[in-house]
């Protein structure tokens, strides 16, 4: 799960990104409403934590603006502010769900959680292609009936993959989709070395070749599963 974290109080959203991270999201961040509202339009996140007193843009309008273009991200606004009329604003411009400070951290990831399975039917939840299963909600993955344990790296790869089967996927674009902001600057021979290890875990035992590699352009799930 991509998790886009817009909050200046930095000290907070490094905490937020490190706890997140541990429990297995990909997050980025943003500390300021401009920055939030650009990054959350240019790539494909799955939740945004939005706090709403933010310089340059607040919460609100970063939150209307969004589903003004037609944005259907989950959005969870965290504020220091406490109140029902918060509340309702926070909900009547968009945001999905509210927390408000200070929160406690389990609380939270069960949130996001919980927006998550909520907002989940906007894509596959389970992705069948021949004898390959990918359930994007359980977070597993079965081949010929066998579960096969992946890394949430190697899940989050073949998870896109799988949403494209049939599509040449470029490295950089599955840097930007499974990486944070950090992994997207680095090195595109990163995508290879985990890709070669889910292969040794969906392929070779079973005698597949479902992550073909498209000269020049990345790599494609075959839409029968390989």
């Amino acid at each position: 799960m991509r998790v886009l974290v817009v909050e200046d109080e930095r000290r907070l959203a490094q905490a937020l990104k490190h706890g997140l991270s541990a429990e297995g999201f990909t997050v980025d961040i943003a500390h300021d409403g401009l920055t939030g509202l650009a990054r959350a339009m240019d790539h494909a996140y799955d939740a945004v934590v939005l706090d709403i007193m933010l310089p340059g843009l607040n919460g609100y309008r970063v939150c209307s603006r969004l589903r003004a273009a037609g944005s259907d991200v989950g959005i969870l606004m965290l504020t220091a502010k406490d109140g029902e009329w918060d509340e309702a604003e926070a909900l009547d411009t968009g945001a999905d769900d509210y927390l408000s400070k200070p929160f406690s951290f389990v609380v939270l990831v069960a949130r996001l959680r919980a927006l998550a399975r909520r907002i989940g039917s906007r894509a596959p939840r389970r992705t069948v292609l021949g004898d390959l299963v990918v359930d994007s909600a359980a977070r597993t993955c079965t081949r010929a009936g066998d579960a096969v344990p992946l890394t949430p790296r190697e899940f989050a790869i073949l998870d896109h993959l799988a949403r494209r089967a049939g599509e040449a996927v470029s490295k950089r674009e599955i840097l930007d989709a499974v990486w944070d902001d950090a992994g997207a600057d680095g090195d595109p021979n990163t995508v290879e070395v985990h890709v070669s290890a889910l292969r040794r875990k969906i392929d070779t035992p079973y005698g597949r070749a479902a992550v073909q590699t498209v000269r020049g352009a990345g790599y494609r799930l075959a839409a029968d599963g390989g």
